[in-house]
């Protein structure tokens, strides 16, 4: 995210042209098993498969299959006879199901196949070819039907080329003992050589393509190219189906519904714009069509048996509300308008998700009858509230405690407490005139988000969603990114109830708050704690390490693990055993909660 006055970080310190990829139904292909040397793939154009495989969308009977086809000269204008296998074994001598289809630069020679008539729970292998050219294999699996008693998802978001290798990738696919993986977005970011996080860049040889900040469809396809040339990343892409959506930088920093933050007019239309990125988006990940012929709804639901239901949400495309900007909200004398800004923040209209995906959300609610429901979904549900003095820059964070320890002794003093002792006495009598009628007034703010882009900037919204959950007794449970960080919390209704807990991933590879507060290693722990203990319902906070979690549910609980690197700016790394974290959350007729 860039970072401009009174940034969040800086608190803390047209209709679419086609659906995007060539996608092809097994159906419609037939589901006559042939030998490997299918007789429809007679390709003479000489190719690679440089981009690796992928799959992803699993239900219980069918997986999207993907690749990419890259012609060995790029000036080819035919098609590409491209054949797809699956079995289950890694020798393909068990077949269950095959297929030829054709892919040209229509779609930049991106093939998914939608793989029917599979049994649930079951892993599978995969592979293209085309000609006598063989993609790797991969591996992917059916989600589970009826009773199970396990779930295990990995979780990432935040994956920034030039800001380091894609070490947590490489980590997770080692470990592979997941159902699934979940990546919440910031799969890609936009931003050219000079742009965010890019200091390392050359020397990591990690340099983006094209040189400048993506724009066209012709410019998304080539970095979605360029990262899919990472071998962490095919390696986790080969380890498990993906369920994905995006989050802003898919397209540009703090996209909304009609517009973002890094977007200006001289960069074109923004509508032309969103739509290039869906389009390779579409194109590029292993995603099927919710909607055919229109990129921009993503939301869906993937069922684990009756263990989990799993709600996708898209909070940035289909209905965002622009956000919020606390620079709006201060006079020409620099006071802070409190009401004003808690009006609008709590406005009624205003909306996240848009009215037509909230009503889909309750409804899917509504109907699900998983032990768990998830939310699956780009920024911060929880309530991070701050002193309005330190989100609004007012105060820093070391003022603001002396500050106010200096008001808490002035307090006991002017109630005549007993037990102020001498030292706070002494202490007081010196720094007593550091309370002027502004600081006092600056004390006297409300606590107020630091972050107006996650849901503390959409509040009657998340209280309606949770109040649903509430009155539908769900055990409900939120997966976040898009900060950089990891976070636990309890979330609340306005009435104090603990309606969901939260587990939110740290970045692959974005820096977070040990960048933007300048954090030594000495820092982390201290840091750490002062922000847990600032926010009320924060369980746990990392501001250092990049990484990703894993969730596993059963009957009882649901258990968030942190994994972390030890660097990212090395292929040569560890795992940081000594930074792992567990949180739990119990499951009862009461609700739930973190412990």
């Amino acid at each position: 995210m860039k970072t401009n006055n009174l940034t969040r970080r800086h608190f803390l310190a047209l209709a679419s042209k086609g659906i995007g990829a060539a996608i092809v139904s097994q159906g419609v292909l037939g589901s006559g098993v042939v030998n490997a040397a299918l007789s429809a793939n007679k390709a003479s154009v000489p190719v690679e498969f440089n981009h690796g495989v992928a799959s992803g969308d699993p239900t219980q009977n069918a997986v999207i299959l993907w690749t990419r086809v890259s012609p060995v000269n790029a000036k080819i204008t035919t098609d590409i006879p491209v054949s797809w296998e699956v079995a289950t074994d890694p020798d393909f001598k068990h077949l269950v199901t095959n297929g030829n289809a054709k892919v040209s630069a229509k779609s930049d020679y991106t093939i998914k196949i939608d793989a029917l008539g599979l049994h649930p729970a079951t892993v599978y292998f995969y592979r293209f070819s085309s000609g006598t050219h063989f993609s790797v294999t991969g591996k992917t699996k059916t989600l589970p039907k009826g009773n199970i008693e396990k779930a295990k998802l990995a979780v990432f978001s935040c994956a920034n080329y030039p800001a380091g290798f894609f070490n947590a990738y490489g980590l997770a696919a080692k470990q592979g003992d997941f159902d699934a993986v979940l990546h919440l977005g910031d799969y890609i970011y936009e931003y050219g050589r000079d742009g965010y996080a890019t200091e390392h860049a050359e020397e990591l040889e990690r340099l983006v393509l094209p040189e400048g900040e993506i724009i066209s469809l012709n410019d998304y396809r080539t970095r979605y190219a360029q990262y899919r040339t990472d071998k962490d990343l095919q390696a986790l892409h080969n380890t498990a189906p993906f369920i994905c959506v995006w989050d802003d930088h898919e397209i540009t920093n703090d996209t909304y519904v009609d517009g973002a933050e890094n977007h200006q007019d001289d960069e074109g239309d923004f509508g032309q714009r969103k739509l290039s990125a869906l389009q390779a988006y579409f194109e590029w990940m292993p995603i099927r069509p919710v909607v055919e012929g229109n990129n921009e709804i993503i939301n869906r639901t993937f069922k684990f048996g009756n263990l989990v239901d799993l709600f996708m949400l898209d909070t940035r495309v289909v209905g965002r509300d622009k956000q919020l900007s606390y620079s709006d909200y201060f006079d020409s004398e620099g006071t802070f308008d409190v009401s004003g800004f808690t009006a609008d923040v709590s406005h009624t209209e205003r909306t996240l998700l848009g009215k037509t995906q909230r009503s889909w959300l309750l409804d899917e609610l509504a109907s699900s009858n998983g032990a768990w429901s998830v939310l699956g979904q780009q920024v911060l549900m929880g309530r991070m509230l701050l002193p309005a003095a330190i989100v609004t820059q007012q105060l820093s964070r070391e003022q603001y405690a002396e500050y106010a320890q200096l008001a808490f002794i002035a307090s006991k003093i002017k109630a005549k407490d007993e037990t102020v002792t001498k030292a706070q006495w002494a202490y007081f009598s010196k720094n007593k005139d550091k309370l002027t009628p502004k600081v006092m007034a600056l004390l006297a703010l409300p606590n107020i988000p630091y972050n107006l882009d996650a849901w503390d900037g959409y509040t009657q919204e998340r209280e309606t969603i949770l109040q649903a959950g509430v009155k539908l007794k769900k055990n409900l449970v939120v997966l976040a990114g898009d900060t950089h960080n990891a976070w636990a919390n309890n979330i609340r209704t306005h009435e104090g109830d603990i309606a969901a807990v939260e587990f939110a991933t740290p970045g692959v590879t974005s820096p977070g708050f040990e960048y933007y507060l300048k954090l030594s290693e000495k820092d982390f722990a201290p840091t750490e704690a002062a922000i847990t203990q600032l926010i009320t319902d924060l369980q746990y906070f990392n501001a250092a390490n990049r990484g990703f979690m894993t969730v596993t549910f059963t009957k009882e609980k649901v258990t968030s693990k942190w994994h972390y690197v030890d660097t990212v700016l090395s292929k040569s790394y560890k795992e940081l055993k000594s930074r792992e974290q567990t949180v739990e959350s119990m499951s009862n007729s009461l609700g739930i909660k973190l412990v």
